[in-house]
């Protein structure tokens, strides 16, 4: 079992890179989550292809006319999928603080399968809402669909590398995601020359869940991580690599052991693109304090928390009325 007093949190001026296959894995991982909350992954052998056409489909639909695109638009004001427009959202609202909105636009979708369990939480049933699919892209929705699941199967792979490094089975949280309700998101931040004074491309946040799996362009910049000693950090992904970041609910878990970090994207110079995988919990897991992150006569930080009405209250709050 480690304690607090066993981590040393020195200033980290870059994300490290982490490959799956390298025997070490478990110590670097634990190392990276308790010292900045960001890693790079490589050795993940996600398929090169399937993540090239699931950025190509992206681009395309953002390429496509506004009115092509608003026939997928989010239906109504806190529907979870579909596209929302520039402006649409304003993440740090997420953490209670007011801002212009964000300069970016969206396409987002939920999970590609039909739920096995019946639901009595309505707020649960939105969450397994169906997904609105743009028919103006080639295999658009089987390549998403595809690539959803390889990226809920790689988040499953990391969770299981976070439960020994947390001293845990490698199967602890298993049944904590085997229902889970996890969102993806293709991001477009246009270039802008018109930007209001301390206005983001998308604002200083942390992620709700248990963790991002993060495609980004290594050739355009943007992303900031939060350092230990309050600086903002550049992200730039290693070729080949996804950034994965630790979300509230990892946080909540390890008792504040790791780290979910602000982040912020600034507004580019020239057009950037992402696409980010965001991994939950089952609607009904309980997020508390785990058994290897509470020394004795230690007590947790926070109170019991389900993962869903989180997850909502969260993603309710960022949601702008258009």
């Amino acid at each position: 079992m480690r304690t607090t007093a066993s981590v040393t949190l020195a200033a980290v001026d870059r994300v490290p890179v982490v490959d799956l296959g390298a025997s070490n894995v478990v110590d670097t991982v634990r190392d990276a989550c308790e010292r900045l909350g960001f890693l790079m992954i490589v050795g993940h052998e996600v398929d090169p292809r399937l993540v090239q056409a699931t950025w190509d489909a992206a681009r395309s639909f953002f390429e496509m006319p506004i009115a092509d695109r608003m026939r997928v638009a989010m239906p109504t004001p806190g529907y979870p999928y579909g596209y929302s427009p520039v402006a649409g959202e304003s993440l740090a609202a997420s953490l209670g603080q007011q801002g212009h909105p964000d300069l970016k636009e969206s396409f987002a979708i939920g999970p590609v399968d039909p739920p096995s369990h019946s639901m009595c939480d309505p707020d649960e049933a939105s969450a397994w809402s169906p997904n609105l699919w743009p028919t103006e892209v080639a295999s658009f929705r089987a390549t998403w669909e595809l690539y959803y699941r390889e990226m809920a199967a790689l988040s499953a792979r990391v969770l299981s590398v976070f439960a020994q490094a947390l001293d845990l089975s490698s199967d602890y949280f298993e049944p904590m995601i085997d229902r889970h309700t996890s969102a993806m998101r293709a991001i477009n931040y246009p270039a802008s020359s018109s930007v209001l004074p301390g206005q983001l491309g998308a604002g200083a946040h942390t992620d709700y869940g248990t963790l991002t799996v993060l495609l980004a362009d290594p050739s355009q910049g943007g992303l900031q991580v939060r350092s230990t000693t309050g600086s903002w950090i550049d992200v730039v992904p290693a070729p080949g690599s996804f950034v994965v970041n630790l979300g509230d609910a990892m946080a909540r878990w390890t008792n504040d052991r790791w780290r979910s970090t602000l982040h912020r994207v600034v507004v580019p110079s020239v057009r950037r693109q992402s696409i980010a995988f965001f991994h939950n919990a089952n609607w009904d897991a309980v997020i508390e304090a785990l058994p290897t992150c509470l020394p004795a006569g230690e007590s947790a930080r926070y109170e019991p928390i389900t993962a869903g009405p989180h997850l909502m209250s969260k993603f309710r709050a960022t949601t702008n009325a258009m």
